[in-house]
């Protein structure tokens, strides 16, 4: 079983290999790292990791903060890797996708943003509509959304008035960024945290910038040669 553990570690040299060697003592093998943030003495890390068979994944918990300044911010389930390039490979998947690209984009966006569920959703008048939306995405809609338009990305509290009941009782962690002139935006839950860092918000916004500016083109039509979404989808 594969888990994505985020630890908030001092950032000195050492820590991240004693880390290693207390996940290492409960049998947990580290597939990938990513750096996520850096500040004055501390990094956020996200950390892919396996255990064996019938191990506990609260061990994991146990072993990483037995080292002296780690904490662990979240444990949760995930498959795959941590690849930067699936954002790379994302952005090529939406500018081949023609009509579909925004559907496109709501379907791959939780994988490679690492969030439970995508929307694209805007507001023409008092009312919010859902553009598109991702599998698992809430059957609650919203009914206000007065912080559309945008200007840039956000990361908005978990309890604010606007979002729907059932979202605040799962503990849903939200973010949203501007597609092309700001009158639709990605909106992005996780469910269950961990909540957004400046750095994953600021990630959101120039993913979101440049594939606002290629929804903004003309969709080419597709042809016979054109090549599938399942052929270029971003690596799992």
């Amino acid at each position: 079983m594969s888990y994505l553990l985020r630890v908030l570690l001092n950032d000195r040299p050492g820590s991240l290999g004693m880390l290693a060697v207390q996940l290492g003592a409960v049998g947990a093998d580290i597939r990938s790292l990513e750096v996520i943030e850096r500040g004055e003495g501390y990094a956020v890390d996200d950390l892919v990791v396996d255990l064996p068979a019938g191990a506990l994944p609260d061990t994991l918990i146990t072993a990483a903060e037995k080292v002296a300044g780690v904490h662990v911010d979240s444990l949760r389930p995930h498959a795959g890797v941590l690849d930067t390039h699936q954002e790379l490979e994302l952005i090529d998947l939406v500018a081949a996708g023609g009509d579909d690209r925004l559907q496109i984009l709501a379907d791959y966006a939780p994988r490679v943003l690492r969030v439970s569920w995508a929307t694209i959703v805007s507001r023409p008048g008092s009312d919010v509509l859902r553009l598109y939306a991702s599998s698992g995405a809430p059957e609650s809609p919203l009914q206000t959304a007065d912080w559309l338009p945008l200007d840039g990305p956000v990361a908005f509290d978990s309890d604010a008035d606007w979002l729907p009941e059932s979202w605040r009782e799962m503990d849903t962690s939200v973010a949203a960024a501007p597609l092309g002139d700001g009158g639709k935006a990605l909106l992005l839950g996780r469910i269950g945290g961990p909540e957004f860092r400046p750095a994953e918000v600021a990630r959101l916004g120039y993913l979101a910038g440049i594939i606002g500016t290629l929804s903004t083109k003309k969709p080419k039509k597709s042809s016979a040669g054109k090549r599938s979404s399942d052929e270029h989808r971003p690596a799992e």
